[in-house]
């Protein structure tokens, strides 16, 4: 009973056909795939038609979800194939790789620091080999014999090689081509971990062997493993021993969904492919290959409004099959169709092209499992509740704009803002246009590998609403800062964690009680502020909001006038953002409030010994509130630009109270005249020093409010602009231009 091994490249379609047309051939009484061994109780689920690949076996640590695995499929996947043959055919199916929780083990044990000296007779197994090519060799080895042949694509040589004979010399051709690969390479193509699992796979095949009824075995694995299960097995002790003694951690696995862009080499898959798109059209589209992937591309291009008509696939598809020939290769492959695309139907743009790479090539595609299937509970929530806001998971990502008065809408935000706090970052918040706090922006995008944190998220509850209001508890009681609770706080009404809040605000209220900080409670303030208006758009009692955010801000006004005593100009300029952050709350809050903050910035204006960085900015937020007048404002530009300053301590008064606000020197004469009249008094040296200040305070301006500036003090005292001066046409020196533009345009 010699098992017939059937060597594939993982995710060829090629190698697809070929398992699918051997196992009709051979008809075996018993099949076996490289696959975790422990996974056998979920190839049933293989039968259920809502399982639609891309989809991977996900097995994490049960002690520790961050410890995990996956197996993926494709369409396209031989291992898929022989998995859905076997299991229409009723021909009993099992994996026989190394089971999860031994890979698992493996990859959570510490590797030896190389720097060491090895013990005495011991060997360490799972040392990777040092080769370059013997890497190489076992993550794609038909390659590497492709390469050898002299073929650029491994799949174009696996159809010539396997696809295109009719029998099993295809596979028995990679099987003695890959052993002599392994001898040529030899013992750097094996490290510890493969021999290993080698190991288990004759295991696996001897117990099948042995089994009633059975005499025809297929084995599904990768062709570097093929020479290792062909011909006369060596004795069970040896492997046995090889097994013996291996780690095993306590794992779950399940069916998760998968993606195309997550199969490609670029993401890090070490069996990736290229062109997951691209090999997924291979394998359904029985003929006119070429035309059709072509006709594919067009639409795609047409949904982006750009022109494509048939005479553009027609002349793109000559050009490929030209391509072709020029290389002397039968048929015309993706590489050749790539550059024709580019040439004909995008016209030389190589945008277009990477779009086509993206959305064809890859082909982003998001499998399905069966609602019934077993997965923790956390996740069997987020997906109801994704449904109920009317969420789509897709791995391509789309912008979406909600609007919280809308309760579809509002549903949405709140479930985003949720899993934001266990840690899955399905949504990203980006800003939107307009005003008002009613409208939200996200980008989605669905990552597979989400399904961990999902897993691990499960530790803080059974459901997204009990998991981040505790999740968002914890935040609070162990916040280092009062920055960190009070944006706990606000996160916790984002999410609309009612049950959260009491215990955040005593988080809240004991931090607070302790820090002395000046700067750590105009931190915290921001969001108390940002909270309440959070709160008045969702429809949350934020009442006891108001009282902290009071206590807040009594001790800020109290602890100011010391904070900003003898800062130099770094310090200043970090405090002038702290200023303006807790204005802009203030007006948030209550009327006796804003009352208190504008009396300590007032008593603040009138203080001679402050940062003049932070003076300027104090009355300018005065003048902006209506506190001062504009006479009054002027009055105080005047005594600061007046004698007993440096020209730099000036030029910082002046930064201050500017700001980003320059559209002010355009309405207010008065203001700008001043300003003038400063400068243009100032000596030349002095101008030297203060120009690169002056310079980033209105390298700021927009451009037009900076030309406006220009024009109002070309105007101060009735001064006028001066009139652009003319210039004569000199017909003598422009001759020799004019005759040559004269040739170039063929004229006399």
């Amino acid at each position: 009973m010699t098992p017939h091994v059937l060597g594939i490249r993982h995710h060829g379609p090629g190698s697809a056909r070929a398992v699918m047309a051997e196992l009709d051939r051979l008809r075996p009484d018993a099949v076996l795939i490289e696959g975790p061994a422990d996974a056998d109780a979920l190839i049933a689920t293989v039968a259920d038609p809502d399982l639609r690949p891309p989809v991977a076996l996900l097995a994490y640590a049960a002690d520790d979800p961050g410890t995990a695995a996956f197996w993926p499929f494709a369409e396209f996947s031989p291992e898929w194939q022989a998995l859905r043959w076997s299991v229409r055919a009723g021909v009993p199916v099992h994996f026989c790789d190394l089971p999860a929780a031994q890979t698992l083990a493996h990859r959570a044990t510490p590797q030896r620091d190389p720097a060491e000296p090895e013990p005495a007779g011991q060997t360490d197994l799972f040392d990777e080999p040092a080769d370059e090519s013997a890497r190489i060799a076992r993550a794609d080895p038909i390659a590497l014999l492709a390469s050898a042949a002299g073929y650029d694509d491994p799949e174009r040589w696996w159809d010539d090689v396997v696809e295109t004979r009719g029998d099993s010399g295809g596979f028995d051709a990679i099987t003695e081509a890959m052993g002599a690969l392994r001898q040529e390479i030899g013992e750097l193509g094996e490290d510890g971990h493969d021999l290993r699992r080698e190991a288990h796979m004759r295991q696996i095949l001897r117990k099948t062997l042995k089994l009633p009824g059975v005499e025809r075995v297929a084995i599904v694995c990768g062709a570097w493993h093929a020479p290792a299960l062909a011909g006369k097995l060596p004795p069970a002790a040896h492997d046995a021993k090889l097994l013996k003694g291996m780690p095993k951690l306590r794992t779950k696995l399940a069916w998760v969904p998968w993606t195309h862009s997550r199969l490609a080499g670029a993401s890090g898959y070490g069996a990736g492919v290229i062109s997951p798109g691209w090999y997924h059209h291979l394998f359904t589209t029985s003929d006119d290959v070429v035309v059709r992937w072509l006709i594919h591309q067009a639409d795609l291009l047409r949904e982006k409004d750009i022109d494509v008509s048939s005479a553009h696939i027609i002349e793109t598809v000559r050009l490929a099959e030209t391509l072709a020939v020029m290389r002397r290769r039968p048929l015309a492959g993706l590489a050749e169709i790539s550059e024709a695309t580019l040439a004909v139907m995008c016209q030389g743009d190589s945008g277009l092209a990477d779009l086509m790479y993206r959305e064809a090539v890859i082909g982003e595609r998001l499998g399905e499992v069966p609602a019934d299937a077993p997965v923790v509970p956390l996740q069997a929530d987020l997906t109801a509740s994704a449904r109920s806001a009317r969420l789509k998971q897709d791995p391509r990502a789309k912008e979406l704009d909600v609007d919280l008065r809308r309760p579809v809408d509002r549903a949405k935000s709140v479930l985003l803002h949720r899993l934001g706090i266990i840690g899955i970052p399905w949504g990203v918040a980006r800003d939107v246009t307009g005003s008002g706090t009613f409208k939200e922006g996200w980008t989605l995008t669905w990552k597979p590998e989400f399904v961990v944190e999902v897993v691990m998220a499960s530790v803080w509850g059974t459901t997204v609403t009990a998991a981040a209001t505790a999740r968002i508890t914890d935040r609070a009681a162990s916040g280092a800062s009062l920055a960190e609770i009070t944006g706990a706080l606000e996160a916790a009404l984002l999410a609309d964690l009612a049950e959260a809040l009491p215990a955040v605000l005593t988080a809240l209220a004991d931090r607070a009680a302790i820090d002395h900080d000046v700067e750590h409670l105009m931190a915290a303030l921001p969001a108390l502020g940002r909270a309440r208006r959070y709160g008045d758009v969702r429809g949350t009692d934020v009442t006891a909001l108001g009282t902290v955010a009071s206590a807040l801000l009594v001790r800020i006004c109290a602890g100011l006038p010391a904070a900003v005593t003898g800062l130099g100009d770094d310090a200043a300029a970090e405090l002038r953002t702290r200023l303006d952050a807790v204005h802009e709350t203030v007006a948030l809050l209550d009327p006796d409030d804003r009352t208190r903050w504008v009396t300590a910035l007032t008593a603040l204006a009138a203080r001679h010994d402050v940062n003049g960085l932070l003076l300027g900015r104090v009355t300018r937020l005065l003048l902006d509130g209506g506190q001062i007048a504009a006479t009054e404002a002027a009055d105080r530009l005047t005594y600061a630009l007046s004698g007993g300053a440096t020209p730099i301590a000036k030029a910082r008064w002046i930064e201050g109270f500017l700001g980003d606000g320059g559209l002010l020197l355009v309405h207010d004469r008065e203001l700008l005249g001043i300003l003038d009249n400063w400068l243009i008094t100032l000596a030349e040296r002095d101008f030297v020093d203060v120009l690169p200040l002056l310079r980033r305070t209105f390298g700021v301006f927009d451009p037009s409010v900076r030309r406006n500036i220009g024009d109002r003090v070309a105007n101060l005292d009735g001064r006028a602009a001066p009139a652009t001066p003319t210039t004569a046409f000199d017909r003598e020196l422009a001759a020799p231009a004019v005759a040559v533009v004269a040739d170039l345009l063929g004229l006399s």
